[in-house]
């Protein structure tokens, strides 16, 4: 894991890297700053790479306090001489969906209201789980606005990366949330089927397809961002899982009309309890895999890994890592052992090859490389594939 980017004032233009090469112990001295650059930051402390991407999408880049602050010292067994040079803050700005969380918030609150009342004054256990699940999705909404808002904040001394990772706990909790609710939804239709009320088919038919209208209408405010962001995502799924539920009720009330049987009601809530668990399992999943620092699942680290050993000039690496700092950002850290002792226009070239690709290829836009001597490597403290 990267250590915090503490550096002084710099001032790069938006949309520029420029590779920076401090070299280990065993390599040929210098500092080296490229006078091309290229989409991104790339920085070498050690050769240290810091690139961010910046492509088509739109990034806000705040350079805060920089300082030039030291390397790591590492437990017994060597250094690495693991110092960043020039650390920059940046805010990826995701797209914005302030509007659609204003409008989903302000119609499931109104709708959570009168399906309430109307579930308690009609009997009706699928209204009333229906409207559980719009409360959780009027909390989830809210969750989740603040975190696309908290994730824009620039990094600070203490918050190194900012409060990006809030849009991976919001995700986290609102899968949480979700099945809770739903547990308990399923618990009180069990209950029911053993002893069902009378309900009103009518009234459920009528709110519930009101319900469709305002959930189904809400989550395609969403639906664009929620393939890339699990934030957003999260969101979706709740609003959707509403929708399927307001459908199903209908469904209930109509069969209820028909048949008198009042078991239908709880049955059917039922059935919708599983399917939303159903489809809910891969949130939970996700944003708990993400909370945990796994790999993200659209990034292939064997495939990382072969890119970076191909890259000329490399022999070897060791101590790579890559993770998520958001639910739409991933970062990477590894050591790189050179060949020989090169000469800094190469470590450059390098540099701004690695980044580029990791980008455009992985989807990785906060890459941090150290590159080392080969006769440097084996006293790193960080070889040792157990050592982070």
């Amino acid at each position: 894991m990267p250590a915090p980017h503490d550096s002084t004032p710099s001032s790069q233009p938006a949309g520029s890297a420029c590779g920076h090469a401090h070299h280990t112990p065993g390599q040929t001295d210098g500092h080296s700053h490229a006078d091309t650059c290229t989409a991104g930051h790339d920085h070498a402390a050690d050769a240290h790479a810091h690139t961010h991407a910046c492509g088509t999408e739109k990034h806000d880049h705040h350079h805060d306090a920089h300082d030039d602050h030291t390397g790591h010292d590492h437990a017994a067994g060597g250094s690495c001489g693991h110092s960043h040079g020039f650390g920059h803050a940046h805010v990826h700005t995701p797209a914005s969906f302030g509007k659609a969380f204003a409008i989903g918030i302000a119609a499931n609150s109104l709708y959570l209201v009168a399906e309430a009342l109307w579930g308690f004054f009609s009997h009706s256990l699928a209204l009333l789980a229906d409207a559980g699940h719009n409360l959780s999705d009027v909390l989830a909404l809210a969750a989740a606005w603040m975190a696309q808002h908290l994730s824009q904040r620039s990094p600070s001394l203490r918050f190194t990366y900012g409060l990006r990772r809030s849009s991976i706990l919001a995700a986290l909790a609102n899968a949480l949330v979700l099945m809770l609710v739903t547990g308990g939804v399923a618990w009180e239709a069990i209950t029911r089927l053993f002893d069902p009320a009378p309900v009103a088919g009518k009234t459920m038919m009528v709110v519930a397809a009101l319900g469709i209208v305002v959930n189904g209408a809400t989550a395609l405010l969403f639906a664009s961002g929620q393939k890339g962001d699990l934030n957003i995502r999260a969101a979706f799924m709740h609003l959707m899982a509403d929708a399927v539920t307001s459908l199903a009720v209908v469904i209930a009330g109509g069969l209820v009309l028909l048949t008198g049987l009042n078991w239908i009601d709880p049955a059917i809530s039922l059935a919708i309890s599983v399917v939303v668990v159903a489809s809910t399992w891969s949130l939970l999943r996700d944003s708990l895999d993400m909370a945990l620092d796994a790999v993200p699942r659209t990034v292939d680290a064997g495939a990382v890994e072969g890119f970076l050993r191909t890259l000329p000039g490399v022999a070897d690496l060791h101590d790579l890592h890559i993770w998520p700092i958001s639910t739409t950002e991933t970062a990477l850290t590894v050591h790189l052992v050179r060949t020989s002792a090169p000469a800094t226009d190469n470590d450059t070239a390098l540099l701004e090859k690695a980044a580029a690709a990791l980008r455009e290829r992985f989807g990785i836009v906060h890459p941090t490389l150290q590159i080392e001597a080969a006769d440097y490597a084996p006293s790193c403290a960080l070889t040792d594939p157990h050592t982070v």
